[in-house]
């Protein structure tokens, strides 16, 4: 497959519920080896994109390709044998879970033979271990840990190597970093340029514009459910991306609007109401 074609691509893509439209036109692409880090504040449509590139829903209109074909996602199932890999907030880990097994849930490696298969623990933390540690986490060491003792990037960093290690082509991160603190944050960070060095294509969801320029090779802000801006690393400034989001309402408009508020108010700030 050419380099030239994005592995992901959206063609005009709108979602609809009812008379409520929540995307409109959306067309993005992302490549092999590329972080497209989409931008939006609460409520901008980041979610609803999600569930449809990963067949949770369907677009209302629009179309899905990749690598050049258009696809049809009727589940999750669809978009994961595409190799479309969706790592939630939370990391989609199980706490109580040990690391082997929470790496191979459903799909767990056994040993003996026909009725008398069972459970290869050995095999599946061997393996677990490994992966993990080829993403340069050396601090799990030990299959058998429980998951639920791991600090929230080493979960994230879990999710990600059992992703690759499953074939994903598409790792969709949704607000890896958003509750995390800033070593478990740049841990993340390492992890997502790894993925983009061993070629995988990362669209990286966030509204943290600092996370976004520590990995991004391309930016799309979205606001209202549409593109509001598309553009690649170095074009624009942090505080041009933050203004963008906050819909192009600049610090100084805002201060300029206080500034107005409090001379018609006799120097009284505004009175904000929970």
């Amino acid at each position: 497959m050419s380099d030239t074609i994005p592995v992901l691509e959206l063609r005009k893509v709108d979602k609809s519920f009812g008379p409520i439209d929540v995307l409109h036109e959306i067309s993005l692409k992302v490549n092999k080896g590329e972080v497209l880090c989409l931008l939006g504040d609460n409520g901008a449509g980041k979610s609803t994109l999600i569930m449809n590139l990963c067949g949770v829903q369907q677009p209302t209109r629009g179309d899905i390709l990749m690598d050049g074909e258009k696809v049809s996602f009727q589940g999750p199932k669809d978009a994961a044998d595409r190799g479309i890999a969706t790592v939630h907030q939370f990391g989609g880990t199980f706490p109580l879970m040990s690391i082997g097994r929470s790496f191979f849930v459903g799909v767990e490696p056994t040993k003996g033979w026909g009725p008398f298969k069972i459970y290869d623990r050995k095999r599946a933390n061997e393996i677990a271990v490994k992966a993990v540690q080829d993403f340069g986490i050396t601090r799990i060491d030990d299959g058998d840990r429980l998951v639920g003792g791991l600090s929230g990037g080493e979960r994230q960093s879990l999710a990600i190597a059992r992703a690759v290690h499953f074939g994903a082509r598409v790792l969709i991160l949704d607000e890896p970093t958003a509750a995390l603190g800033v070593k478990q944050a740049a841990h993340v960070l390492r992890i997502v340029n790894e993925a983009k060095r061993r070629g995988l294509a990362v669209i990286f969801i966030t509204h943290q514009v600092m996370h976004a320029m520590a990995v991004g090779d391309h930016f799309a802000v979205l606001i209202r459910g549409a593109v509001a801006a598309d553009f690649k690393r170095g074009d624009k400034t942090r505080e041009e991306i933050t203004d963008l989001m906050a819909g192009g309402e600049t610090m100084a408009d805002l201060e300029a609007n206080i500034a107005g508020y409090m001379e018609t108010h006799d120097g009284h700030p505004p009175t904000i109401v929970a």
